[in-house]
């Protein structure tokens, strides 16, 4: 089997974050598709999502916004989960996509409600 550039991508920064990871921190990883934005924060030594949020439900779908204001409201969802669940220090996990666009308006949304990485 044949890995792909974009999966040798994703594996290389993914392993980056795994390896700097601490008992205190989870990792938040985002995944962007050309009309969606979804995230998690993974716990990696027990291999569980602790929190989802996704562009892709029925509430946020009926609000008919565009894509940058979809990210910002999935990172305003996903940091009052994670509020509720006490997690402030994360480690920001882009996958193969580059720190720019929407998921640098995702990160930076993160970060005003009160998020760390």
């Amino acid at each position: 089997m044949k890995i792909t550039k974009v999966e040798r991508k994703k594996f290389r920064v993914t392993n980056k974050v795994k390896k700097v990871a601490s008992n205190n921190r989870y990792r938040l990883s985002v995944n962007r598709s050309s009309k969606n934005i979804s995230a998690q924060i993974i716990d990696d030594i027990k291999n569980i999502t602790l929190v989802s949020a996704s562009s892709n439900t029925k509430e946020i779908k009926l609000q008919k916004k565009n894509k940058k204001e979809l990210s910002s409201l999935v990172a305003k969802i996903l940091a009052e989960k994670a509020k509720e669940l006490k997690i402030t220090k994360v480690y920001f996990d882009r996958g193969v996509n580059k720190y720019h666009g929407r998921v640098k308006i995702f990160a930076e949304t993160l970060r005003k409600n009160g998020m760390e990485f």
